[in-house]
């Protein structure tokens, strides 16, 4: 009978969720859909000194956003002291562990002996030759204690989808720690427990956790359970090959959100991050598929490339239809105050369609936009940088906005000025790089054919003159 494929995401709310979780979110997401299996969301909350997010509301609406929904919980580690605590007392009844008093400070000289002496350091099992009688009299005491795993010194064997079979000496382990001195449960116990408990078939998760696997794995031995399927996903670096930090912008949902990425830019790029492909802008569904679960898989640290996370979400802008566009970009126009509401409907949809294209985030529309709703603003010493940029004197600036105020359309004022900039020897390219800084504030954007039909005949006339002012 073949197993039935249960995997979870166990993030701790300890903070914002990073780029490394959503894509542990999203492997284990797939994973679970390629083989018609149940995605568990556990929240990790055993350590309520570094909570931030209580509950664990932000990791479920985070989830909502991307489009990972899960098939079962959220389940808190928080309330399962006592499941714990009935595991815990099995080891202790079968000898698998054994209580340590030795305080935190005790250890750390030990610690500091063991490296000086160039050995590694690792606890050497003092407590554990402790007779019932020297147990009892320093319980009598009320000195602290924890209870530590006995791990046996032998071989063990875990089954790794990245690495293949993945071989533990455990001679070279410490025995864990399975509680703390205030009687809480760690993280590798309980974390254990939970995976035993909700039957998980495989356990996806950083790589950063391979040490926690070989404890847990002896815990599994212990209770004659067979050991889960582990993929150990590489940890993802920055383009210099150092950890990600927290502190980079774009490593975290809530940057990312807030800049303007779209959910399925951030999930396509999180999940061929490390392939190479042919086509790189698929769906969710699509990379259920691609994802090759199936075969070894590279253990090579990934690089996180925020540009190449931008092109994919200009792909993923793209593909949005004009009403999707709209409400995408509300948010992002009503926090930079651009009322879209005084743009004629007809205009301001044909303004979103030229600007579209060339987005690469949300949060760019504003400024690409706001040339709609308001004049742009010049100080001088800016606009003759400006203008040195484009090959154009000061002199001819202010020529070029002498207009003809009996010009009956925009297309006239285009003509007049055209001929005027070759009077000037002013090329076609610099004229209209000039109009599109007086009418837009940039010399680079949308046509000065869309423009004009964007832009009435008043308005085109106020600008030049307002440039005027500033020369």
């Amino acid at each position: 009978m073949t197993t039935p494929i249960r995997v979870r995401f166990a993030p701790s709310p300890t903070g914002f969720m990073h780029v490394a979780n959503v894509r542990v979110a999203l492997l284990n997401w797939l994973f679970a859909k390629k083989h018609q299996g149940t995605f568990v969301l556990r929240i990790e909350d055993t350590d309520q000194n570094r909570l931030l997010d209580p509950d664990g509301q932000q990791i479920q609406k985070d989830l909502v956003w991307l489009g990972l929904g899960y098939d079962k919980g959220p389940f808190f580690q928080s309330q399962h002291t006592k499941l714990y605590q009935e595991h815990l007392d099995i080891l202790i009844k079968k000898g698998l562990v054994y209580p340590c008093f030795c305080t935190q400070e005790h250890l750390e000289r030990k610690r500091t002996l063991q490296i000086a002496a160039g050995k590694p350091p690792r606890y050497d099992r003092s407590c554990m030759a402790l007779s019932p009688d020297q147990i009892d009299a320093l319980k009598q005491k009320g000195t602290p204690c924890i209870w530590r795993l006995r791990v046996p010194h032998k071989q063990i064997v875990i089954k790794d989808i990245a690495r293949g079979e993945v071989q533990y000496d455990l001679s070279h382990f410490s025995d864990c720690s399975l509680t703390r001195a205030d009687g809480s449960f760690t993280f590798i116990f309980a974390n254990f427990v939970d995976d035993l408990t909700s039957k998980i078939s495989h356990v996806i998760r950083g790589e950063d956790h391979l040490t926690n696997t070989a404890h847990q794995a002896v815990l599994y031995e212990m209770f004659d359970t067979p050991i889960p399927v582990f993929y150990h996903v590489p940890l993802m670096v920055n383009r210099e090959g150092k950890k990600l930090s927290k502190r980079e912008f774009g490593t975290s949902l809530k940057d990312l959100s807030a800049a303007g990425f779209l959910p399925d830019a951030i999930l396509n790029y999180l999940g061929i991050i490390s392939l190479s492909l042919k086509e790189e802008v698929l769906s969710r569904e699509q990379l259920i598929h691609v994802i090759p679960f199936d075969q070894t898989i590279s253990t090579s640290s990934i690089h996180y490339d925020l540009e190449k996370l931008r092109w994919i979400n200009q792909k993923w802008i793209q593909k949005l239809s004009l009403p999707q566009v709209q409400t995408a970009l509300t948010p992002f126009f009503e926090a930079q105050l651009i009322d879209t509401s005084t743009i004629p409907h007809e205009k301001l949809e044909r303004v979103l369609t030229l600007i579209q294209p060339e987005l690469h985030t949300l949060a760019e529309a504003p400024e690409k936009l706001k040339f709609m709703v308001s004049d742009p603003s010049f100080d001088t010493e800016t606009l003759l940088a400006q203008l040195q940029t484009l090959g154009i004197t000061k002199e001819s600036a202010r020529a070029l906005c002498n207009l003809d105020t009996a010009a009956s359309s925009a297309e006239a004022i285009i003509a007049a000025l055209q001929a005027r900039a070759k009077e000037l020897v002013v090329s076609n390219k610099q004229l209209f790089q000039f109009i599109r800084l007086v009418l837009t504030g940039s010399a680079s954007g949308i046509g000065i054919k869309d423009l004009c039909v964007l832009l009435d005949l008043q308005t085109i006339a106020r600008r030049f003159e307002n440039m005027k002012s500033v020369l």
